[in-house]
């Protein structure tokens, strides 16, 4: 089996930030994901040290599985710089959509390689649309396009309820990266393959577009834009609420969340709670 020396190298180094982590709470906890450190803290350099952490082994193995058996294709065509870039800005890409969705979670906390290994995925899929799917470990194929619809389904359902102790929001935003900067680094191949960029480009970015510009789409479980009433109560009780919490935020922003009373995180927990 031909081996990627930019996962080689991913996997190798994952595997030593992965083994500290483990073995140190604190060392896991100055490294992860986290909403207050990275916005409070401004300690943007957590969007990328958390993607070399995993909550265990089977998680590691996973992310690792996934990235071997898509990366050898991607850096015969790329080349190792542009692996590198494709592979960090899949990182990031994870890191702000899951920074967007949790901005107001301040407990929120995350680990693993997951948005990037999904960029890598997603760069591949659109790449080489044709070529059937046979992950390491499974004696069988089977299509791309498949992989990429139960993806983006599972990804989406999984931001809108919530679901499991599973980083939704860093899959979808890899995913998204992964295709931007496979059509960026490589437009005539993106191009020849104009229906896998659209089967895979629309859905998430329409989904992403809204939830920037509608939150109510995460914000009412069954919300489609079909549950009028209930967004109308929804969106008045967040008016009658909304002076008070921008209050608190700002004194988050200032002074930090150990700043606030009892009552004031009481109303902020509230507030988040009624929102999900």
């Amino acid at each position: 089996m031909h081996e990627s020396a930019v996962a080689t190298v991913i996997l190798i180094l994952t595997g030593l930030f992965t083994f500290q982590g483990l073995r140190d709470d604190k060392y896991q906890e100055q490294f992860a994901f986290d909403i207050d450190g990275i916005l409070l803290g401004k300690q943007y350099g957590r969007m990328f040290t958390s993607g070399f952490l995993h909550i265990g082994w089977i998680h590691f193995g996973f992310n690792m599985i996934a990235l071997l058996s898509f990366a050898y294709s991607l850096e015969l065509i790329l080349g190792i710089p542009k692996m590198i870039i494709l592979y960090f800005g899949s990182m990031l890409g994870g890191s702000l959509l899951a920074l967007y969705v949790h901005r107001n979670h301040a407990n929120y906390r995350a680990v693993g390689a997951s948005g990037a290994v999904s960029g890598i995925i997603f760069a591949s899929i659109i790449l080489f649309p044709d070529k059937g799917i046979s992950l390491i470990g499974l004696p069988f194929e089977f299509p791309r396009w498949l992989l990429a619809a139960l993806f983006i389904a599972i990804s989406i359902f999984g931001i809108k309820t919530g679901g499991g102790n599973i980083g939704h929001e860093a899959h979808l935003g890899g995913a998204l990266a992964g295709i931007l900067f496979a059509m960026f680094m490589e437009p005539d191949i993106a191009w020849e393959n104009w229906w896998m960029v659209m089967f895979t480009l629309l859905p998430i970015s329409l989904f992403v577009a809204m939830i920037i510009f509608n939150p109510n789409t995460l914000m009412i479980e069954s919300y489609w834009g079909e549950n009028v009433e209930k967004l109308k109560d929804m969106t008045k009780k967040r008016q009658a609420n909304s002076k008070t919490v921008d209050e608190i935020l700002d004194k988050i922003s200032k002074k930090g969340i150990k700043s606030l009373s009892k009552s004031e995180r009481k109303l902020l927990d509230d507030f988040n709670k009624n929102n999900k």
